[in-house]
């Protein structure tokens, strides 16, 4: 009967869950205007007014999903019977049935705006840290040079008009390094500090990724304020300070954040949304699809990525609207044009060599490091998380973050590939030698045996800058996977995609380069010898480093369907997604030999959030009988009686527990289940017939009856309360095994089944219990979920 009684959290009040009392009593019981007339008296219509006070559910609370869609019904039944007797009321059930598609259309466009400006500001910060534009300090390094008349993109290194800090200030010189360094590091730590202190004073919610916590409101769960106007701006701004500081973190996971808030915020200009919890979230799963989309520029990628990984329930007509959604997104972006390419994609590939089947051992290997990768960092992030939630180290939060920011700052700038941001990392990775490419990765030593140019031809000997190249590759992929660790989790806006692609791209493109080597050193290999002749292009090291990126991405998080779409629509290689499909395939298995939960499903465990997962498997063989409540040595179960309880008694029984229902059955003695009866129900009905009905006392008796008998004229005036009661509660018999019951809660999203045997009630079994009887028999500490 604890139904997720949560700590009274009322840090923020935007996620606001005010209902009418009659939109939040409506669909119960399906009484009929006659029963709600019947009665001693004439009985006042007091569910109409709403409390200002009082809402549908509390903060932590679990939402009755079978409620919320009887209410929606009800709803629809009476605007569609209403819209036949005027033309006002058709207009209006028109705008009812696309206000939805209106819904979508608004989150597609603020997300798309909010994305593109993230993107322009990060940008322009990133690069401030190392310089300024002459001609306009609002410039980009990479504006800077385009806009100038004097050089081009290709020579954007020495553009005049972009001035490196020292430059500006001693020229150059031996101490110019040394004090372009100390900026670096000194502006790193003024935008970590920033960013941790705004989330800090202003919006505790809005640190992190946000994804845990989105699959945990669209399961069912009420977290207010997470998803409010204060913690939308606040995250906004956190996230370019964030990831222009050079911390290993990406914009992409929080940006599904920024969209659920743009989501919530809409949906409270609508009240098919805002009073209505079931139809909230079937907004916020489209509005996670729209943040994808303008994360990645991947719009089909976003909506399997809700449906994949985020939504819970995912109807078709959902369906439809993520796609609206995310192409309204992703076409606004591309109108803002943030990365200057004209094109949406983040890391646009152009390969001009096909993949060979003897490539696809490679490919598996770097699934497994994928795999191995993903199984490291979740099992280390994890602990990292869970000393900082145990110890002194999680009462400061700010120091933390400054520390993190001043290793990274001081180890990251000596190397020129963890100086530049991680998306840019990225990019050169993916990148092909071709012959404008002046990257360190393309440098190789001239062959006069050639018979075409050699810029042409990116499989041939290796110069001296590449092994260079090399061995700060590996130096930046030790110290990416080692101080990513200890950034995921902090209390700033950090999302995982980008640092974890960066990861599987240094590592991929470390083994493309060695295979490049082998095939032009030993073309007369068994393995090369069918596909590989001298001289020809056989080898892309850039798509190695495209199949580590996924692979990696798909060992942390466990997507594959979904990943694979966003990263052909990432890069543009629509041919190569057999190599991705293998690498995917390859990582999840092998991460999955280590653990079934990704890195989401993880920290939803250690934050203690009631998710009820529905790719776990329960295989234990126990019974209904064993996990309901009351226990052999608890107090009996407290219930109502249909006809025997007084107003005072109600009253006392909502003051002395903090239960969320309360089942009603014919009398103590027989204990024949008649239905159940929310707590809010009843306290919101009981306060508006004392101040509406007259007569209404403590010694006046609760009617749960279609008719009240017939009392003297001196009793006091009875009170039904026939409309609030659900007459068909979801009931299992005591022996119902217990695998049955929890796949009920997961495909109906229940707050509590009755437990029955020949009718008479037993007991009641709730989400709480059903999650921790599952802890107790994985051995897991069943108190660690939040609940109190």
């Amino acid at each position: 009967q604890r139904e997720c009684e949560g700590s009274r959290d009322k840090r923020g009040s935007n996620y606001t869950q005010s209902v009418s009392m009659r939109s939040s009593l409506a669909g119960v019981s399906g009484a009929t205007p006659t029963e709600e007339m019947n009665g001693a008296g004439n009985l006042m219509d007091f569910l109409d007014e709403p409390f200002p006070d009082v809402g549908t559910y509390e903060d932590f609370h679990t939402i009755d999903w079978l409620r919320e869609k009887s209410r929606d019904t009800d709803r629809h039944r009476k605007i569609t019977s209403k819209s036949k007797e005027s033309i006002w009321e058709l207009i209006k059930s028109l705008l009812d049935a696309w206000s939805g598609w209106v819904v979508m259309l608004l989150i597609g466009l603020l997300s798309g705006t909010l994305a593109g400006v993230i993107d322009l500001a990060v940008d322009w910060m990133t690069d401030l840290k190392e310089g300024v534009c002459l001609s306009a300090f609002w410039y980009s390094h990479e504006q800077c040079c385009w806009t100038s008349n004097e050089t081009t993109f290709d020579d954007r290194d020495k553009c005049p008009q972009w001035q490196k800090w020292a430059e500006l200030m001693t020229g150059h010189g031996a101490g110019a390094y040394v004090l372009n360094y100390f900026l670096y590091i000194l502006w790193a730590l003024l935008f970590s500090f920033l960013a941790v202190s705004l989330v800090r004073v202003f919006a505790p919610y809005a640190c992190g990724s946000g994804i845990p916590e989105i699959k945990t409101i669209l399961s069912g769960f009420i977290i207010r304020g997470y998803l409010g106007k204060w913690t939308l701006l606040i995250k906004t701004v956190t996230l370019v300070l964030a990831v222009s500081s050079g911390l290993s973190l990406g914009k992409e996971g929080p940006l599904v954040h920024v969209a659920c808030c743009c989501g919530n915020l809409f949906c409270s200009l609508f009240s098919k949304y805002s009073k209505n919890e079931g139809k909230r979230r079937e907004v916020l799963s489209a509005a996670a699809a729209a943040g994808v989309s303008v994360a990645f520029g991947a719009p089909i990628g976003g909506v399997l990525f809700s449906l994949e990984e985020v939504s819970y329930y995912f109807p078709l007509k959902t369906l439809w609207r993520s796609f609206f959604a995310a192409l309204v997104a992703a076409f606004t972006l591309r109108s803002i044009n943030p990365f200057g390419n004209s094109r949406l994609v983040l890391f646009y590939v152009e390969y001009h060599t096909p993949w060979y089947m003897a490539e696809l051992v490679p490919f598996i290997l770097l699934g497994v490091f994928g795999g191995l990768w993903g199984t490291l960092f979740i099992r280390a992030n994890i602990a990292w998380c869970r000393r900082r939630k145990t110890t002194q180290l999680g009462k400061y939060p700010v120091l933390e973050v400054i520390a993190v920011t001043g290793i990274t700052a001081v180890l990251a700038y000596p190397n020129p590939y963890t100086r530049r941001s991680t998306s840019e990392l990225i990019s050169e990775l993916f990148n092909d030698c071709g012959a404008l490419e002046s990257s360190q990765l393309c440098d190789y030593i001239n062959n006069p045996n050639m018979s075409r140019p050699v810029d042409d031809i990116p499989d041939r000997p290796a110069g001296p800058g590449v092994y260079t190249a090399l061995w700060q590759l590996a130096l930046a992929l030790i110290f990416k996977i080692v101080i990513t660790i200890f950034t995921f989790g902090m209390k700033i806006p950090s999302g995982l995609f980008i640092p974890s692609m960066a990861v599987g791209a240094i590592a991929g493109r470390i083994v493309g380069i060695a295979v490049e080597q082998m095939a032009y050193h030993h073309h007369d290999w068994i393995i090369f010898k069918n596909w590989c002749r001298p001289g020809a292009d056989c080898v892309t090291p850039g798509l190695y480093a495209m199949v580590g990126a996924a692979a990696c991405l798909g060992g942390v998080t466990r997507m594959t369907v979904s990943l694979v779409v966003i990263m052909f629509e990432l890069t543009g290689g629509l041919e190569y997604i057999v190599p991705l499909m293998a690498a995917a395939v390859t990582s999840k298995w092998v991460a999955d030999a280590f653990g079934k939960e990704g890195i989401y499903e993880s920290h939803i465990q250690l934050n203690g959030y009631p998710y009820l997962d529905v790719r776990d498997e329960f295989t234990h063989r126990t019974l209904a009988t064993d996990v309901m409540r009351p226990r052999r040595n608890d107090p009996p179960l407290a219930v109502l009686t249909q006809d025997s309880t007084t107003v005072e008694d109600v009253e006392t029984l909502i003051k002395d527990t903090d239960y969320n229902g309360f089942p009603v059955v014919v009398s103590r003695e027989s204990e024949r289940l008649i239905g159940f009866v929310q707590r809010r129900d009843l306290t919101l009905a009981i306060k508006n017939a004392r101040q509406k009905q007259d007569g209404v006392v403590s010694s006046s008796v609760v009617y749960f009856t279609e008719d009240a008998p017939q009392l003297p004229a001196s009793n006091p005036q009875p009170l039904k309360l026939r409309r609030i009661l659900n007459l068909s509660p979801f009931t299992v018999t005591d022996h119902t095994p217990m695998e049955t019951v929890v796949d009920i809660f997961r495909k109906l999203g229940l707050r509590q089944c009755l437990v029955t045997r020949s009718g008479r009630l037993l007991g009641i079994i709730t989400k709480k219990d059903v999650l921790r009887h599952m802890a107790q028999m994985m051995n897991q500490d069943p108190e660690s979920i939040m609940f109190n």
